[in-house]
């Protein structure tokens, strides 16, 4: 049990009320954060109503899912301009699923030390999965995939588009959405949303 000092200093940083507005952005249900925190969506009611107080390692669980820093609960106003650098040995590599399923990419945010971010950005390698297995997925905002290398169909609705090396695609993210890298080699692409 915390003592009445430490509950206030805490309860002044809002923390439970900072992730519920990070939660609700992104139009997203306790139990889809519990599934990509593996944390229970109780514990987490409990974090948002201010019951209870993660511990640093379940912030950052929970920081990783909205590609924030720790700072974005703890920081006050900024002072200095934003710039973050993201190191390629410092990234973090996530598959898109969280559950025992096949994963049809691997991500890492290229801006995870942003705190509020206008937009998020990922590097992401493609695997190449049979069409039956793709997950579509869909969510507030757009889209902007820039293809590195190799050959990646975006499944957008009913359509599907085939980009290449060097090709571009700008789309409405709220549209059902799915990807797989085409047959042969690897396949990989820069993805920014907003």
């Amino acid at each position: 049990m915390l003592s009445d000092t430490l509950n206030e200093g805490l309860k002044a940083y809002e923390i439970g009320a900072k992730i519920r507005t990070l939660r609700l952005k992104k139009s997203m249900g306790l139990v889809a954060l519990g599934e990509h925190t593996g944390l229970s969506p109780a514990l987490l009611s409990k974090i948002e109503r201010g019951r209870l107080y993660p511990t640093l390692p379940t912030l950052l669980r929970i920081a990783l899912v909205f590609s924030v820093g720790l700072d974005y609960f703890f920081g006050g106003s900024r002072e200095r301009p934003v710039l973050a650098i993201v190191r390629r040995k410092d990234r973090l590599r996530f598959p898109d699923t969280t559950g025992s399923g096949q994963a049809a990419y691997h991500f890492e945010s290229l801006d995870l030390p942003v705190p509020e971010p206008r937009l998020h950005a990922y590097f992401a390698e493609f695997l190449n999965v049979p069409p039956e297995k793709l997950r579509p997925h869909q969510h507030p905002g757009i889209e902007l995939i820039y293809v590195v290398r190799g050959a990646l169909s975006v499944h957008v609705g009913a359509d599907e588009h085939v980009l290449g090396a060097g090709d571009s695609m700008y789309f409405d993210s709220s549209v059902s959405h799915a990807y797989r890298r085409r047959a042969g080699g690897a396949c990989s692409a820069i993805v920014v949303t907003a």
